[in-house]
């Protein structure tokens, strides 16, 4: 949905524009959105996303760019492209800026109203409990004035700021959050890459059926009313007397291809010394496994064993198959706490600390092995530390690699143009495996319908090189399941 979310009385076309206009009159076709200044930081294209609606800057939201476009961080480098794009408006300005500047040509239709710049100082009186001073304040001081000034005209303050919208709404003024950067309203509704199979599948969709066996997988070609919202890769499901387990390899208009997986929970076929405990791990490893598969997302709360299934696909890929000639993990490093401040050493030993993760299911595969006691065990982690490389995010832009088995842990805290950044790292032969939970999001303004996991799980859906699944149940311990659950 482009711009901020259109609910009940929005406009959303300029046919509903006319008739909104013809029905009351006085009401003009557009609202003006007063722009606060973290929806810039967040979004610098924010400008353009508004379609038909006008925007107002306020002074304030201008000063406060100008405070934060020093430094090297994510936000930092937004706040300059928002400046370097307002200089690029302001400039095209060929009438003055008084009446607004036309953004459709700039936008390249996206937008079709006009961008307000504060051009004359605004007294307006706060209530006295509002410090005056503070930013903020001045800001909502500015849509209070626009409201007074415009008494037919619906004025909304956008803002990503939870207390300033409160503030705003206790002053008896419009604000909404900034939600065209969320995928999904509501994250209950994001893909799980499973499908339950109802019981009566095959009597509805068996008629003209084929079926063949090829490589030990069995195939079934087959048409019903439920093929046509089925997606390349996703898995559907059956218990029953009769189970099954496969997922969709081809789609051709209402006729689909399902082909039975391959059974990782059967010790014969463990990678790893690891085997499957559930259905979905069984998904899982069916997708790292598979060399069409280029992308995979992994969603799954604590315990459901993303990163020990993600890891033992990847030694396996690289140290017995040869596949993939190494590992690179790397993770978003965001400290839950305090941070520790400045840590010595390499880029490898400085983020040690951060891959907890990483050692503890080391030590699970490192024990799966099993044999020539202490001496092959050291023997076996040596080896494995030597093809398993820690990366840092902060040096990612401008690689490429090969041949690699890129695993991106704790992938929910990523925005998705970070994400676009790492993706695209990825050279011919390598494997990009992001995962995550996105109810641990510790990212400031990131949430689960707008973080970078949940834009990538959504966009990369139904492409023949992509699968995802999101993984149900915890495999860690009983006391951690239940602490999942009730705490």
């Amino acid at each position: 949905m482009p711009a901020t979310r259109k609910t009940a009385s929005a406009p959303t076309s300029a046919s509903a524009s006319t008739a909104k206009r013809g029905t009351h009159g006085k009401h003009p076709p557009c609202k003006l959105f007063v722009l606060d200044t973290n929806v810039l930081m967040h979004d610098p294209t924010s400008l353009f996303r508004f379609e038909e609606h006008d925007l107002y800057v306020p002074i304030m939201t201008l000063e406060e760019l100008d405070n934060n476009k020093k430094g090297t961080s994510e936000v930092a480098r937004n706040t300059r492209q928002a400046s370097r794009m307002l200089d690029e408006i302001v400039s095209s300005a060929v009438d003055g800026i008084e009446n607004g500047i036309a953004l459709g040509t700039l936008s390249h239709g996206q937008a079709s109203g006009r961008l307000h710049l504060q051009t004359e100082a605004i007294d307006v009186r706060l209530p006295a409990a509002l410090p005056t001073a503070r930013g903020d304040n001045q800001i909502l001081a500015v849509v209070m004035h626009l409201v007074d000034k415009f008494p037919g005209r619906e004025v909304i303050l956008v803002s990503k700021d939870i207390n300033m919208r409160i503030k705003a709404r206790a002053l008896g003024l419009a604000a909404q959050d900034y939600f065209n950067d969320k995928v999904l309203e509501d994250s209950d509704l994001l893909y799980s890459g499973t499908l339950e199979l109802p019981a009566d599948f095959w009597d509805t969709h068996g008629r003209g059926m084929e079926s063949w066996k090829e490589e030990g997988h069995t195939y079934y070609r087959l048409s019903g009313p439920l093929t046509p919202d089925l997606l390349v890769n996703e898995f559907v499901f059956q218990d029953g007397d009769n189970p099954l387990q496969a997922w969709v390899k081809e789609k051709d208009g209402r006729s689909v291809v399902l082909e039975t997986l391959v059974d990782y929970s059967h010790s014969k076929n463990n990678i790893w010394g690891i085997t499957a405990r559930n259905r979905e791990q069984n998904c899982a490893l069916n997708l790292l496994m598979n060399p069409e598969i280029d992308f995979v997302t992994l969603l799954g709360q604590a315990g459901t064993g993303k990163t020990l299934l993600t890891l033992a696909a990847g030694l396996t890929q690289t140290l017995e198959s040869k596949r993939y000639s190494e590992v690179i993990m790397t993770r978003v490093t965001v400290p839950v706490g305090e941070d520790i401040g400045f840590l010595p050493g390499t880029e490898e030993e400085k983020m040690a600390p951060w891959m907890g993760a990483l050692e503890d299911n080391l030590d699970v595969l490192n024990g799966t092995t099993g044999e020539g006691g202490d001496w092959g065990r050291a023997a076996t982690r040596d080896l494995i530390r030597s093809r398993i490389k820690i990366k840092s995010l902060n040096f990612m832009r401008g690689r490429t690699f090969l041949n690699k088995f890129l695993i991106i842990d704790e992938a929910q805290n990523l925005t998705p143009k970070q994400m676009k950044t790492l993706i695209t790292r990825a050279g011919p032969g390598t494997k990009v495996v992001c995962m995550g939970n996105i109810a641990q999001i510790d990212t400031p303004y990131l949430t689960e319908g707008s973080s970078g996991l949940t834009f990538v799980v959504d966009r990369f859906k139904g492409w023949a090189h992509s699968g995802h699944i999101t993984l149900q149940r915890g495999e860690r311990s009983r006391l951690a399941d239940h602490a999942a659950e009730v705490l």
